[in-house]
């Protein structure tokens, strides 16, 4: 499965753990969640849907519609084989995960994750990171004299972008490393027997 199919995919089952959701109201969540640069097309989000209907991870409920709407609404809820696909993604650590398509909608569902998978996600982050800003602050360097001054003002301001982030993420790693360990939230439904 394509990277962005897969992570499209892992959005849309953390999102239904919280409560189904019809298309719409998952486009706005994944928007929300992805960001103002890569917002998500209808394009993209209904194929997904439709192979995830095909795989079992989720099912498809059409509600009756009010007056006001016209037509019927299609209502997505996660299946069993959903909530293990979510909990396998999850639990996957490797470049993927860490990726820029990818980090966020992880870090996202971080709360129904144990603290080991957390800080390896993180720490990989953090290092693939760490290499970018070396490279950049090489090529800088080297560029410096040869470019414009907006140009080395639009470097200067990547730079500082990842040095930000990878402070951040050390931050994130050393506050993981100080809490005791806890079990992932439960991701059972409220009445739903464990």
């Amino acid at each position: 499965m394509a990277r962005r199919a897969e992570t499209i995919e892992l959005a849309v089952l953390g999102l239904l753990h919280e409560a189904p959701m019809h298309g719409y109201e998952l486009r706005k969540r994944l928007n929300l969640m992805l960001g103002w640069g890569r917002l998500l097309s209808y394009g993209s989000l209904y194929p997904a849907l439709k192979r995830m209907l095909r795989t079992g991870l989720i099912t498809e409920t059409t509600v009756s519609t009010t007056p006001v709407t016209r037509r019927p609404r299609i209502v997505y809820e996660v299946t069993e084989e959903g909530k293990l696909e979510f909990k396998r993604l999850m639990s996957e650590v490797g470049p993927a995960a860490w990726e820029d398509d990818t980090f966020g909608i992880r870090f996202a569902f971080f709360g129904r994750t144990d603290m080991e998978i957390r800080l390896r996600v993180l720490e990989g982050r953090r290092t693939r990171l760490q290499e970018r800003l070396d490279r950049v602050q090489s090529d800088l360097s080297r560029t410096q004299k040869e470019v414009d001054r907006y140009a080395v003002e639009l470097q200067r301001h990547g730079v500082e972008s990842v040095e930000r982030e990878v402070r951040w993420l050390s931050d994130l790693i050393d506050a993981e490393r100080e809490r005791p360990a806890e079990a992932p939230e439960d991701l059972s439904t409220p009445g739903e027997s464990k």
